[in-house]
């Protein structure tokens, strides 16, 4: 079989595929390609400090504080202690511990939070979960 033949045959085979379904065709594969591409890039984007996947970090911890309530949380802010970082908040006046997204924290006064880095260390100083805050 000669070259012009096979460029003729394969003409002949492109003409009986409809010119609508190629269409289509590129623009699906097109599609595919650019969603693609954004997934890579999202993903390259999406690393803190070029870390990538999962990973765990030893926070430091707080001593415990004896006693309980809210007076031992007063006495336990007061202490100067290195930190990590605040995750869980109660009340002075309260008796249940939060996350600082839930409806009830959010309404506690500045001058009346109590954060704690753990949910040992608040309920060590004396508070209880919070019945109505998803996540704990």
């Amino acid at each position: 079989m000669s070259i012009p033949d096979q460029e003729r045959k394969d003409k002949e085979g492109l003409g009986r595929i409809p010119t609508d379904l190629l269409i289509v065709l590129v623009v699906i594969l097109s599609a595919t390609l650019a969603f693609g591409l954004g997934v890579l890039a999202g993903k390259d984007m999406a690393k803190p400090n070029g870390k990538d996947g999962f990973w765990i970090e030893q926070l430091p911890q707080r001593p415990e504080v004896s006693g309980g309530g809210p007076a031992a949380a007063i006495e336990a802010i007061e202490e100067p202690v290195v930190e990590g970082p605040k995750v869980y908040m109660a009340s002075k006046t309260g008796t249940k511990y939060y996350l600082p997204t839930c409806g009830t924290a959010k309404r506690i006064k500045e001058e009346n939070k109590v954060w704690f880095s753990t949910k040992d260390e608040a309920e060590a100083a004396g508070y209880g979960p919070a019945a109505n805050c998803p996540g704990l």
